[in-house]
């Protein structure tokens, strides 16, 4: 029986020739990850074995959900992290101001690859599926553990084949087609499977889009999402990545659990209403709702071409006099690079609030808190009930062409609205 692209990394890693669904194996690590919030628990578990990190070079603590600290417990959270990066000397330690927000900068800096194992302690560590590695986010005593040991263990997923064909509109971006396809096949609808994306759609999807489709598979229940490795996936690595990789593909005899097919032509921008991903509608299918915030930003759409493509429907515009709307950029280099495009600029001009590089309102924490009876729309990935603010705010998810029309216009709006 053939492999999955996901099967084929698992077996390389377990030192197999083969593996299938339901395999239970053992896996060495290219790389461990972990943040403010999710560090210190797995720094306690780890200092229960008493051994030394496994490889201080394949280990990444990254500070961001509540960085720069909000208050004196964040503030102990993060200090814990810094010391123990101190204590066992971790190369991939990045401070606040010195990187960003965890999923944007370990693609960015090349620390993920194709063909890389990478656990982190977050479940949208499946972000890097869209480079063509299997990625998946732990709990933090599995990660503790594998700070010492270098190993995890994981049971085979099955897979679900994603054919994506056609070309997406103008008006379209990958967040659309991630909460599209979350819309049809519900929240558990890749529970503990594999979202194997392949066709010849996949062509015409930027690095961008990949990362947050992959990015959201989580919220579809998937344990990862992955993308072929062709070569635009060649020509971001080109520079990034100093280490050869592999690019393992799909055999043609792989089996999968059961095949879904997007035709991106027929897409339109949609939005995800409260409280879940799967409750996606088509901008303009349903009444005014006015909106409190618009937040654009985050491990999804956080990246140059999401400030990009806001840029550009703000240019000439000004936030609604209703709306407070949050910018906040993906990391230092995303920051930079939008300050030299002119997109920082135009956003001041709009009336934008232009924040550093944080996870912040994301999941509640700071820098756009919500309170009761407020609406955001917002380029995050979760709208569960409360988790922005309040239990009774709403969270509407859309991608960043939709977020920056809405902040416009005071209410969900389509781009074409505004162009």
């Amino acid at each position: 029986m053939g492999m999955t692209m996901t099967q084929k990394i698992m077996a390389a890693h377990a030192g197999m020739d083969s593996v299938k669904p339901g395999d239970l194996i053992y896996c060495r690590l290219d790389l461990v990850m972990a943040n403010d919030i999710t560090a210190p628990p797995s720094i306690k578990e780890f200092d229960k074995i008493g051994c030394p990190v496994f490889d201080r070079t394949k280990i990444a603590l990254v500070p961001d959900h509540f960085t720069p600290n909000k208050d004196i417990k964040s503030a102990g959270l993060a200090k814990i992290v810094r010391d123990f990066a101190k204590k066992h000397d971790i190369e991939h330690y990045f401070e606040v101001g010195r990187a960003g927000i965890e999923h944007v900068i370990l693609p960015e800096m090349g620390l993920a690859a194709p063909g890389m194992m990478i656990i982190g302690a977050d479940s949208h560590t499946c972000t890097y599926g869209a480079l063509g590695a299997f990625c998946t986010g732990v709990g933090s005593t599995d990660l503790g553990v594998a700070m010492a040991t270098g190993e995890a263990w994981f049971k085979v997923p099955e897979a679900i084949k994603v054919v994506l064909t056609g070309t997406k509109p103008e008006d379209v971006t990958g967040k659309d087609v991630v909460l599209t396809l979350i819309g049809m096949i519900g929240v558990s609808g890749a529970l503990y499977q594999s979202l194997e994306f392949t066709g010849p759609g996949v062509a015409s999807l930027s690095m961008a889009d990949r990362l947050s489709i992959a990015n959201m598979a989580i919220e579809a229940g998937a344990k990862n999402g992955i993308f072929p490795v062709d070569e635009r996936t060649r020509a971001y690595e080109e520079g990034r990545v100093s280490h050869p990789y592999t690019a393992y593909e799909a055999d043609p005899d792989a089996e999968y659990a059961r095949t879904i097919e997007i035709n991106l032509s027929e897409l339109s921008p949609v939005v995800a209403f409260p409280h879940l991903p799967e409750n996606t509608k088509v901008v303009g299918t349903f009444g005014e709702i006015k909106i409190d915030q618009v937040v654009l930003g985050s491990c999804t759409n956080g990246r140059l071409e999401d400030l990009a493509i806001a840029a550009r429907i703000f240019k000439g515009h000004k936030v609604h006099p209703d709306v407070r709307c949050i910018v906040i950029p993906g990391s230092r280099q995303v920051y930079r690079d939008a300050m030299k495009a002119g997109y920082i600029d135009t956003f001041i001009e709009a009336g934008c609030a232009v924040s550093t590089p944080t996870c912040g309102p994301c999941l509640g924490g700071y820098m756009g808190i919500l309170t009761a009876g407020e609406r955001c729309v917002s380029t995050t990935n979760r709208n569960f009930r409360g988790r922005m603010g309040h239990v009774d705010s709403e969270v509407y998810l859309a991608g960043p062409q939709t977020a920056a029309a809405s902040a416009i216009l005071g209410r969900i709006a389509a781009p074409k609205e505004v162009r």
